[in-house]
């Protein structure tokens, strides 16, 4: 269906119908299936495992995900909070629908995964029942001006995996030796909790918020992805290798590694401030990457064999 086809109020409910039944399976799709990159790195490092017990456990997990395919469940139990981060062309013909594409398509991914219900209303203390609720499910936008296309990263924000998550800003003076300081304290502290193998993402900008928002757009780079700037690239590597020698291997039960990866998302900060926050992805980390196309067709990203 071409933009100039969906001008008639029957032809745009018919396209709005279409859309969220896509974003409703692809949201259901990845809270069974991990991306393709993350289950070859987690393939890399079982292989690469020497602890018998951590071996095992990295076998079970493999047998996890088998079991999730062949029986179309969930991989965990916990499906988590539905995020969806838009990356959105200012002429894409649907954008002022998307909110409402995005919030049906969390309740037919509810309804039809079946995903488990997450939503509990704040200061109510009540789950909604339906992961949809007050901002949820959560919309990150960025506008492109030129662009007809919309680009849809979609993240299912498990309990586990959001525990570690922290934010700070640095006293003047700590530089990034600060930075990864910081790291460190929070994945010792809390990242055992979060299911390792983790995927680490590090936000460094001038305020806690700035960082924050960077830190979970980070993890939802694949985990063999590098930082476009030399020295963070290596300070990603250093990250990664340092997070690795405290050998939290996987579940926390010890082993060689700590990480699938270490991925820091920057901006231009103020002189005088270092902003930085970790969020983490554990070992079944449910992300998905979509784009739909101005004529409505999509193109999926991250995973391998995803049909309708």
């Amino acid at each position: 269906m071409t933009p100039d086809k969906i001008a008639s109020p029957a032809d745009r409910d018919a396209a709005i119908h279409d859309l969220t039944e896509v974003m409703s399976k692809f949201t259901s799709w990845i809270g069974k299936r991990l991306p393709t990159d993350v289950t070859q790195r987690l393939g890399q490092l079982r292989e690469q495992e020497v602890n018998f017990l951590a071996k095992e456990v990295y076998e079970s997990m493999r047998q996890n995900q088998q079991a999730a395919d062949e029986l179309d469940r969930p991989s965990c139990q916990d499906t988590g909070v539905i995020q969806y981060f838009l990356t959105a062309g200012a002429k894409f013909p649907l954008l002022g629908e998307l909110e409402d594409i995005l919030r049906n398509a969390t309740l037919g991914a509810t309804r039809d995964g079946p995903l488990r219900h997450n939503a509990v209303e704040t200061f109510v203390e009540k789950n909604t029942g339906t992961n949809t609720g007050s901002k949820i499910p959560w919309l990150d936008w960025e506008i492109v001006p030129d662009s007809d296309s919309v680009i849809i990263d979609v993240y299912m924000a498990g309990g586990g995996c959001t525990l570690p998550g922290a934010a700070t800003v640095l006293m003047p003076g700590q530089g990034y030796e600060g930075v990864a300081e910081f790291v460190f304290d929070v994945i010792t502290s809390r990242g055992v909790n979060a299911c390792p193998p983790l995927l680490v993402g590090v936000g460094v900008s001038t305020s806690a918020e700035t960082a924050a928002r960077l830190s979970k757009k980070a993890i939802l780079r694949p985990v063999d992805s590098r930082h476009p700037n030399d020295n963070a690239a290596l300070m990603e590597e250093l990250l990664a290798e340092g997070l690795n020698e405290l050998g939290l291997g996987p579940q926390g039960l010890t082993g060689n590694n700590s990480v699938m990866g270490v991925n820091i998302e920057s901006s231009a900060r103020h002189p005088s401030t270092i902003g930085v926050a970790v969020s983490t992805g554990c070992w079944a980390h449910r992300r998905g990457k979509i784009r739909i196309n101005a004529d409505l067709s999509h193109d999926v990203l991250s995973h391998e064999g995803f049909k309708l």
